[in-house]
């Protein structure tokens, strides 16, 4: 799979893009581009892949990604399904390094920002009063002339360098494969990938076999083994439990059920492999990361 380079359009000739997106569902591909991305989820849960990792995504979700790394962000199931209570929406903001000039941030009133755009290669998620307080300035932004929106980007950028509510979703750094094909060939792989993408989602809650997925795609075994980790650093089968744990993380924090229903939901056939992987994985018990997620909810109150 090679994700599929955006070539983002500027609108009247500004430097950097901002925009904000009202839609059903979202509905971009897996993709790349070379700006930084700043992305705000206002409404929406899904699974949000980024780079060789995976995760949940939900209301108020705010990230700044780096350049060149491939993600892609789809809803629940739900929101396909012509519900007309769902619907999603996004506010972000594209922009080069050098959209200020070729050296505007090597100054050293700006290291701090340097340094921040440098660790968005981990895909930064920013949380707590700063996390609050960009998503009330992005909204700001909506109404401001494009000099004002310069200004309050750059601000953003300053405070965030300055903040200590940020933490990487990448383990390493991941810059994609940007060697370029012909854009039928681009297409082409962008749809396959999808298939793969769409087919795990849609049945990680029960035994996932990849001879099924392999066929799906008229491959081998060996050959769909060799091009899923080739082009997401994970083999399936990693990946496959990554999203049943991110799946797992986020019924723990949203209902009451019990670990072992919760375990059986998420696509595991017995608990103690589920104490496992969630172990491995998010570095906790389920039982704990349950109480963790309680005490900051409650301290947030």
């Amino acid at each position: 799979m090679k994700p599929q380079l955006h070539k983002l359009p500027l609108i009247n000739n500004t430097s950097f893009l901002y925009d904000q997106l009202h839609c059903k569902y979202f509905d971009k591909p897996w993709h790349f581009h070379e700006e930084y991305e700043l992305v705000l989820i206002d409404k929406g849960k899904g699974t949000k892949f980024i780079g060789d990792k995976v995760g949940m995504f939900t209301d108020g979700d705010l990230m700044l990604i780096g350049s060149n790394i491939p993600h892609l962000f789809r809803n629940h199931e739900e929101y396909y399904q012509n519900n007309r209570r769902l619907q999603a929406s996004s506010i972000f903001i594209h922009f080069t390094e050098d959209f200020l000039g070729e050296h505007f941030f090597n100054v050293p009133e700006l290291k701090q920002v340097y340094k921040l755009l440098t660790n968005a290669s981990f895909a930064l998620q920013i949380h707590g009063k700063i996390r609050k307080w960009i998503i009330s300035k992005l909204k700001e932004m909506g109404s401001l002339s494009a000099a004002y929106r310069l200004l309050g980007l750059m601000e953003i950028l300053i405070r965030l360098s300055e903040s200590k509510e940020i933490k990487p979703f990448l383990s390493n750094s991941f810059i994609a494969d940007s060697r370029t094909s012909s854009s039928s060939n681009q297409q082409q792989e962008t749809d396959r990938i999808h298939k793969v993408f769409e087919f795990i989602i849609k049945n990680y809650k029960q035994e996932l076999y990849m001879q099924e997925i392999a066929s799906m795609l008229n491959m081998s075994c060996a050959s769909f083994s060799r091009y899923f980790k080739q082009h997401t650093r994970k083999n399936f089968s990693s990946y496959v439990t990554e999203i049943r744990i991110s799946h797992a993380c986020n019924q723990l924090m949203l209902d009451n059920e019990s670990i072992t229903q919760i375990s059986y939901s998420s696509g595991f056939e017995n608990l103690s492999n589920f104490y496992r992987h969630f172990r491995r994985i998010t570095g906790v018990l389920p039982k704990d990361y349950r109480k963790r997620f309680q005490e900051i909810s409650s301290n947030v109150s």
